[in-house]
């Protein structure tokens, strides 16, 4: 995608510190890691990844998991033995699977799976569900403040002076991609490649500037004379310092 001409956009910062929900993504086919790893970090969270059981509980013991998603079926060890060692830890569980047999999702459940989503999914379903599990278990209630702009990561909320602001998902996307850039400066092809074909939409340069606008219109005190999203021309798009 060439470069084109565009403006730095700088997203002040709220002087907080971000915590992003953390999985891990137990899995073996690198397809799936590589374009749901993607996906999700566009949508708020930190992921980490192992390809089979050892790795995976050596994750674990090296650091702190929000929850787990899981491949029953793994080329070294398998998703049942990855599963106990999270519950033993206090970590949830969505077992992935392109196994449907009825054997597999009681054995799953009986362990204490939380959730079990069966291979081929739609990310937007394993995002809900996700939100779903974090929020039933309390994990990691992530709030990030921008002025008087509130984001939850994990209900995917957005609120403004504490009155919800409803954004369509591309929209809720390209807040979130602000927001995990912070100090990166972004040309509009980098965000046009963050954003590119979410919900279904067809992005290009001229729609991401109306998009920009709508979001400005919903999260600004001022649109004309923004204090969040601010534009200075010439270089790309900057997120915070």
């Amino acid at each position: 995608m060439p470069f084109l001409f565009c403006d730095i956009i700088v997203l002040e910062k709220s002087g907080k510190d971000i915590k992003m929900p953390r999985i891990l993504l137990v899995e073996d086919d690198i397809n799936i890691v590589s374009n749901l790893s993607e996906y999700l970090r566009g949508e708020g969270f930190e992921i980490d990844s192992a390809d089979g059981q050892s790795l995976a509980i050596a994750k674990m013991d090296e650091k702190k998991y929000d929850l787990l998603l899981i491949d029953i079926s793994l080329k070294e060890g398998n998703g049942f033995a990855v599963c106990a060692a999270s519950k033993a830890r206090g970590i949830p569980v969505i077992f992935l699977s392109a196994s449907g047999d009825e054997y597999s999702v009681v054995t799953g459940l009986d362990m204490g799976a939380d959730d079990y989503v069966s291979k081929p999914f739609r990310p937007r379903e394993l995002l809900s569900r996700i939100r779903n599990v974090l929020r039933r278990s309390g994990r990691n209630q992530t709030i990030i403040e921008i002025d008087n702009i509130k984001v939850d990561t994990v209900k995917g909320v957005v609120t403004k002076n504490g009155t919800e602001v409803f954004l369509s998902a591309l929209e809720y996307r390209l807040l979130l991609v602000f927001l995990n850039n912070r100090g990166v400066v972004m040309s509009r092809s980098r965000l046009l490649e963050e954003i590119y074909d979410i919900a279904g939409e067809f992005v290009n340069d001229n729609t991401l500037t109306v998009y920009i606008k709508r979001l400005r219109d919903k999260i600004e005190d001022d649109p004309q004379n923004p204090a969040i999203i601010k534009t200075i021309r010439g270089l790309g798009y900057k997120v915070g310092d």
